[in-house]
Protein backbone atom coordinates (compact mmCIF):
# COMPACT_ATOMS: atom_id res chain seq x y z
CA UNK A 1 0.00 0.00 0.00
CA UNK A 2 1.29 3.01 -0.84
CA UNK A 3 1.68 6.13 2.04
CA UNK A 4 -0.51 8.10 -0.04
CA UNK A 5 -3.47 5.77 0.46
CA UNK A 6 -2.14 5.61 4.06
CA UNK A 7 -5.64 6.35 6.31
CA UNK A 8 -5.69 7.04 10.35
CA UNK A 9 -7.53 3.99 10.27
CA UNK A 10 -4.76 2.13 8.40
CA UNK A 11 -1.80 3.03 9.89
CA UNK A 12 -3.23 2.57 13.31
CA UNK A 13 -4.08 -0.73 12.56
CA UNK A 14 -0.49 -1.63 10.79
CA UNK A 15 1.37 0.16 14.54
CA UNK A 16 -1.01 -2.26 16.49
CA UNK A 17 0.66 -5.25 14.36
CA UNK A 18 3.97 -3.85 14.72
CA UNK A 19 6.77 -4.75 17.86
CA UNK A 20 5.39 -4.72 21.13
CA UNK A 21 8.21 -4.25 22.96
CA UNK A 22 7.49 -6.88 24.78
CA UNK A 23 10.20 -8.09 27.39
CA UNK A 24 8.89 -10.84 29.18
CA UNK A 25 9.22 -14.76 27.31
CA UNK A 26 5.62 -15.93 27.49
CA UNK A 27 4.09 -13.32 28.93
CA UNK A 28 1.14 -11.48 26.47
CA UNK A 29 2.17 -7.58 25.70
CA UNK A 30 -0.90 -6.62 27.74
CA UNK A 31 0.17 -8.22 30.99
CA UNK A 32 4.01 -6.65 30.51
CA UNK A 33 2.80 -3.42 29.80
CA UNK A 34 -0.24 -2.72 32.66
CA UNK A 35 0.39 -1.18 35.42
CA UNK A 36 1.40 -3.19 38.31
CA UNK A 37 2.31 -6.14 36.27
CA UNK A 38 5.39 -7.05 38.02
CA UNK A 39 2.92 -8.61 40.60
CA UNK A 40 0.97 -10.80 38.29
CA UNK A 41 4.37 -12.59 36.54
CA UNK A 42 3.83 -15.82 36.83
CA UNK A 43 6.53 -17.94 39.11
CA UNK A 44 9.53 -18.99 37.10
CA UNK A 45 8.97 -16.91 34.05
CA UNK A 46 11.91 -16.07 32.71
CA UNK A 47 12.42 -12.60 31.17
CA UNK A 48 14.17 -11.44 28.34
CA UNK A 49 16.98 -9.18 28.82
CA UNK A 50 16.97 -5.68 26.72
CA UNK A 51 19.78 -5.40 24.45
CA UNK A 52 22.35 -2.98 24.91
CA UNK A 53 22.77 -0.23 22.16
CA UNK A 54 25.21 2.14 21.67
CA UNK A 55 24.42 5.71 23.17
CA UNK A 56 25.24 8.10 20.14
CA UNK A 57 26.80 11.36 19.97
CA UNK A 58 24.08 13.45 21.68
CA UNK A 59 23.90 12.49 25.49
CA UNK A 60 24.42 15.14 28.61
CA UNK A 61 23.19 14.79 31.80
CA UNK A 62 21.85 18.20 32.62
CA UNK A 63 20.75 16.53 36.53
CA UNK A 64 17.30 17.37 35.75
CA UNK A 65 14.47 15.32 37.65
CA UNK A 66 11.69 16.13 35.85
CA UNK A 67 8.27 13.95 34.09
CA UNK A 68 7.95 16.78 31.67
CA UNK A 69 10.68 17.07 29.13
CA UNK A 70 9.10 19.20 26.51
CA UNK A 71 9.97 22.97 27.19
CA UNK A 72 7.80 24.00 24.81
CA UNK A 73 8.79 22.24 22.19
CA UNK A 74 6.38 21.62 19.37
CA UNK A 75 5.39 18.60 18.25
CA UNK A 76 2.80 15.70 18.98
CA UNK A 77 1.96 15.05 22.49
CA UNK A 78 3.33 11.49 23.87
CA UNK A 79 3.77 9.93 27.19
CA UNK A 80 6.71 7.27 27.19
CA UNK A 81 6.36 4.90 30.15
CA UNK A 82 8.81 1.88 30.82
CA UNK A 83 8.79 -1.29 33.38
CA UNK A 84 12.07 -1.52 34.71
CA UNK A 85 12.52 -5.08 35.78
CA UNK A 86 15.44 -7.45 36.76
CA UNK A 87 16.05 -9.51 34.02
CA UNK A 88 16.67 -12.58 35.86
CA UNK A 89 13.57 -13.39 38.13
CA UNK A 90 11.38 -10.52 36.53
CA UNK A 91 11.19 -8.57 40.02
CA UNK A 92 10.83 -4.57 39.64
CA UNK A 93 14.03 -2.06 40.34
CA UNK A 94 12.49 0.35 42.32
CA UNK A 95 14.31 3.60 42.43
CA UNK A 96 16.45 2.89 39.23
CA UNK A 97 17.01 5.82 37.31
CA UNK A 98 16.14 6.17 34.12
CA UNK A 99 18.10 8.62 31.19
CA UNK A 100 15.50 9.25 28.27
CA UNK A 101 17.03 12.33 25.28
CA UNK A 102 15.79 12.41 21.99
CA UNK A 103 15.35 14.82 19.04
CA UNK A 104 12.95 17.54 18.52
CA UNK A 105 10.38 17.80 15.39
CA UNK A 106 12.66 19.27 13.18
CA UNK A 107 15.47 16.69 14.06
CA UNK A 108 17.49 18.65 16.47
CA UNK A 109 18.86 17.60 20.07
CA UNK A 110 19.86 20.22 23.23
CA UNK A 111 23.02 20.68 23.71
CA UNK A 112 24.70 20.99 20.37
CA UNK A 113 26.09 22.78 17.28
CA UNK A 114 26.49 21.57 14.03
CA UNK A 115 23.15 20.31 13.45
CA UNK A 116 20.47 20.37 11.35
CA UNK A 117 20.50 19.92 7.21
CA UNK A 118 23.35 21.96 6.54
CA UNK A 119 24.68 21.96 9.86
CA UNK A 120 23.97 25.83 10.96
CA UNK A 121 21.79 24.95 14.03
CA UNK A 122 23.39 25.80 17.53
CA UNK A 123 21.53 24.60 20.78
CA UNK A 124 24.46 24.41 22.89
CA UNK A 125 22.95 25.65 26.43
CA UNK A 126 19.29 24.48 26.16
CA UNK A 127 18.48 21.43 27.55
CA UNK A 128 15.01 20.72 25.64
CA UNK A 129 13.28 16.64 25.36
CA UNK A 130 15.95 15.66 28.27
CA UNK A 131 14.81 14.16 31.74
CA UNK A 132 15.55 11.75 34.63
CA UNK A 133 12.99 10.14 36.62
CA UNK A 134 13.68 7.08 39.82
CA UNK A 135 11.35 4.06 39.18
CA UNK A 136 8.31 3.69 41.67
CA UNK A 137 7.91 0.07 43.53
CA UNK A 138 6.70 -1.12 40.82
CA UNK A 139 9.84 -0.55 37.94
CA UNK A 140 7.66 2.28 36.32
CA UNK A 141 8.77 5.80 35.23
CA UNK A 142 6.94 8.17 33.05
CA UNK A 143 7.77 11.13 30.78
CA UNK A 144 5.67 13.99 28.77
CA UNK A 145 7.18 14.71 25.56
CA UNK A 146 6.71 14.43 21.72
CA UNK A 147 6.51 12.25 19.27
CA UNK A 148 10.42 12.18 17.92
CA UNK A 149 11.51 13.80 14.77
CA UNK A 150 14.09 12.25 12.32
CA UNK A 151 17.55 13.13 11.36
CA UNK A 152 19.51 11.85 8.21
CA UNK A 153 20.78 8.55 8.57
CA UNK A 154 18.65 7.35 11.49
CA UNK A 155 15.07 6.17 11.85
CA UNK A 156 12.43 7.25 14.51
CA UNK A 157 14.30 6.40 17.88
CA UNK A 158 14.50 7.69 21.45
CA UNK A 159 17.61 7.11 23.78
CA UNK A 160 17.38 5.96 26.88
CA UNK A 161 19.62 4.47 30.11
CA UNK A 162 19.09 2.82 33.28
CA UNK A 163 21.17 3.33 36.18
CA UNK A 164 21.47 0.86 39.30
CA UNK A 165 23.68 2.10 42.39
CA UNK A 166 25.52 4.77 40.10
CA UNK A 167 26.55 2.23 37.50
CA UNK A 168 24.95 2.64 33.60
CA UNK A 169 23.38 -1.17 33.64
CA UNK A 170 21.51 -0.58 30.45
CA UNK A 171 21.61 1.94 27.36
CA UNK A 172 19.46 1.12 24.81
CA UNK A 173 17.24 3.11 21.87
CA UNK A 174 13.12 2.98 21.61
CA UNK A 175 11.61 2.63 18.25
CA UNK A 176 8.92 3.19 16.85
CA UNK A 177 6.07 1.99 14.19
CA UNK A 178 6.92 3.18 10.63
CA UNK A 179 3.39 3.55 9.77
CA UNK A 180 2.42 6.18 12.53
CA UNK A 181 5.79 7.65 11.87
CA UNK A 182 5.22 8.46 8.35
CA UNK A 183 1.42 9.92 8.75
CA UNK A 184 3.24 12.29 11.74
CA UNK A 185 5.69 13.49 8.80
CA UNK A 186 3.45 13.95 6.46
CA UNK A 187 0.52 15.40 8.17
CA UNK A 188 1.20 17.52 11.30
CA UNK A 189 3.17 20.48 11.40
CA UNK A 190 6.50 21.05 12.49
CA UNK A 191 7.06 17.91 10.99
CA UNK A 192 6.09 18.10 7.57
CA UNK A 193 7.28 22.13 7.37
CA UNK A 194 10.89 20.49 6.69
CA UNK A 195 10.26 20.26 2.84
CA UNK A 196 12.73 17.22 3.34
CA UNK A 197 11.85 13.10 2.98
CA UNK A 198 13.32 10.57 5.44
CA UNK A 199 15.87 8.27 4.06
CA UNK A 200 15.52 5.86 7.11
CA UNK A 201 13.10 3.09 7.78
CA UNK A 202 13.11 0.38 11.02
CA UNK A 203 14.22 -2.58 8.39
CA UNK A 204 17.54 -0.61 7.06
CA UNK A 205 18.45 1.54 10.41
CA UNK A 206 21.72 0.43 10.56
CA UNK A 207 21.75 0.87 14.92
CA UNK A 208 18.03 -1.18 14.84
CA UNK A 209 19.21 -4.11 12.44
CA UNK A 210 23.05 -4.95 14.66
CA UNK A 211 21.59 -4.24 18.20
CA UNK A 212 18.01 -4.69 18.47
CA UNK A 213 16.71 -8.00 15.34
CA UNK A 214 14.58 -9.38 17.88
CA UNK A 215 12.46 -5.75 17.87
CA UNK A 216 12.63 -6.25 22.21
CA UNK A 217 13.19 -2.31 21.87
CA UNK A 218 9.89 -1.43 19.64
CA UNK A 219 7.45 0.58 21.36
CA UNK A 220 4.21 -0.98 22.56
CA UNK A 221 2.05 2.49 21.04
CA UNK A 222 -1.85 3.39 21.63
CA UNK A 223 -3.56 6.59 21.19
CA UNK A 224 -5.11 8.19 23.54
CA UNK A 225 -7.59 11.27 24.02
CA UNK A 226 -4.75 14.09 24.22
CA UNK A 227 -2.06 11.93 22.30
CA UNK A 228 -0.43 8.84 22.31
CA UNK A 229 1.39 6.59 24.72
CA UNK A 230 4.59 4.60 24.32
CA UNK A 231 4.91 1.46 26.65
CA UNK A 232 8.15 -0.69 27.21
CA UNK A 233 8.77 -3.04 29.69
CA UNK A 234 13.06 -3.83 29.95
CA UNK A 235 14.64 -6.76 31.33
CA UNK A 236 17.77 -5.07 32.89
CA UNK A 237 20.94 -7.54 33.36
CA UNK A 238 22.41 -6.00 36.64
CA UNK A 239 26.19 -6.88 35.88
CA UNK A 240 25.45 -5.21 31.94
CA UNK A 241 27.85 -4.60 30.29
CA UNK A 242 27.42 -1.30 27.98
CA UNK A 243 28.65 -0.48 24.81
CA UNK A 244 31.34 1.83 24.26
CA UNK A 245 30.80 4.63 21.71
CA UNK A 246 30.91 8.25 22.83
CA UNK A 247 32.62 8.46 26.17
CA UNK A 248 31.85 7.69 29.60
CA UNK A 249 28.32 8.70 30.09
CA UNK A 250 27.85 7.93 33.29
CA UNK A 251 26.10 10.22 35.88
CA UNK A 252 28.11 13.52 36.59
CA UNK A 253 31.09 12.30 34.14
CA UNK A 254 32.60 14.63 31.75
CA UNK A 255 30.06 15.60 28.32
CA UNK A 256 31.27 13.38 25.20
CA UNK A 257 33.04 15.22 22.37
CA UNK A 258 30.76 17.76 20.84
CA UNK A 259 28.81 18.50 23.96
CA UNK A 260 28.31 22.02 25.89
CA UNK A 261 32.14 23.20 26.45
CA UNK A 262 33.07 20.17 23.88
CA UNK A 263 34.55 20.37 20.30
CA UNK A 264 32.90 18.49 17.86
CA UNK A 265 35.60 16.08 16.20
CA UNK A 266 36.81 17.57 12.73
CA UNK A 267 39.01 16.02 10.17
CA UNK A 268 41.79 17.87 8.95
CA UNK A 269 40.12 20.20 6.91
CA UNK A 270 38.45 21.51 9.76
CA UNK A 271 34.59 19.78 8.72
CA UNK A 272 32.76 18.05 11.30
CA UNK A 273 32.78 14.36 11.44
CA UNK A 274 30.00 12.59 10.83
CA UNK A 275 28.47 10.48 14.47
CA UNK A 276 28.93 6.67 14.01
CA UNK A 277 24.89 6.00 14.00
CA UNK A 278 24.56 8.70 10.33
CA UNK A 279 25.23 11.84 8.74
CA UNK A 280 24.46 14.74 10.11
CA UNK A 281 23.63 16.19 6.89
CA UNK A 282 23.38 15.00 3.60
CA UNK A 283 21.63 11.65 2.86
CA UNK A 284 22.33 7.92 4.02
CA UNK A 285 25.15 5.97 1.77
CA UNK A 286 24.30 4.71 -1.19
CA UNK A 287 20.89 7.28 -1.40
CA UNK A 288 17.50 5.90 0.07
CA UNK A 289 17.26 2.40 0.42
CA UNK A 290 15.84 0.65 -2.19
CA UNK A 291 12.29 -0.85 -2.36
CA UNK A 292 11.47 1.61 1.02
CA UNK A 293 7.66 2.59 1.18
CA UNK A 294 6.12 5.19 -0.92
CA UNK A 295 5.73 8.86 0.73
CA UNK A 296 3.64 11.47 0.36
CA UNK A 297 5.15 14.67 -0.78
CA UNK A 298 6.36 17.38 1.45
CA UNK A 299 3.25 19.08 3.39
CA UNK A 300 0.26 16.75 1.71
CA UNK A 301 -1.74 14.92 3.57
CA UNK A 302 -4.11 11.45 2.99
CA UNK A 303 -7.06 14.24 2.18
CA UNK A 304 -6.94 15.71 -0.97
CA UNK A 305 -8.79 18.42 -2.02
CA UNK A 306 -12.70 18.53 -1.45
CA UNK A 307 -12.15 14.94 0.39
CA UNK A 308 -13.41 15.17 4.14
CA UNK A 309 -11.58 14.07 6.96
CA UNK A 310 -12.00 13.39 10.60
CA UNK A 311 -12.16 16.58 12.79
CA UNK A 312 -9.73 15.21 14.72
CA UNK A 313 -6.88 13.00 13.28
CA UNK A 314 -3.80 13.66 15.21
CA UNK A 315 -4.63 13.91 19.30
CA UNK A 316 -2.95 16.76 20.98
CA UNK A 317 -2.43 18.45 18.02
CA UNK A 318 -5.24 21.68 16.56
CA UNK A 319 -6.52 20.87 13.51
CA UNK A 320 -4.49 24.13 11.99
CA UNK A 321 -0.91 22.33 12.25
CA UNK A 322 -2.88 19.07 10.63
CA UNK A 323 -2.36 19.10 6.64
CA UNK A 324 -5.48 16.36 6.56
CA UNK A 325 -7.51 18.79 8.48
CA UNK A 326 -11.29 18.21 7.30
CA UNK A 327 -12.51 21.72 5.92
CA UNK A 328 -16.50 21.16 7.05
Amino acid sequence: MSAASLSRRQALTRLATAGTGVALAGVPASAATAPGAAARIPMGTLCRMTPQSIEGPYYIDPRLVRSDIREGKAGVPLTVRFQVLNGADCAPLPGARVDIWHADATGVYSGYDHQGAQGGTDTRGQTFLRGTQMADADGGVSFRTIYPGWYAGRTTHLHFKVFLDSRTVLMAQMYFPDALSEFLYTTVRPYCDRGQVRDMVNATDPVAASDDGDHACYAAVKEEKDGYVASLTLGVDRQGQVKADFGPGGPGGPPPPGAPNGVIPKDANGRPLPPPDGPPNGSFAGGPPPGGPGRLPPGSGPFGPGQAGPRQLVPGVALADQQGKSKT
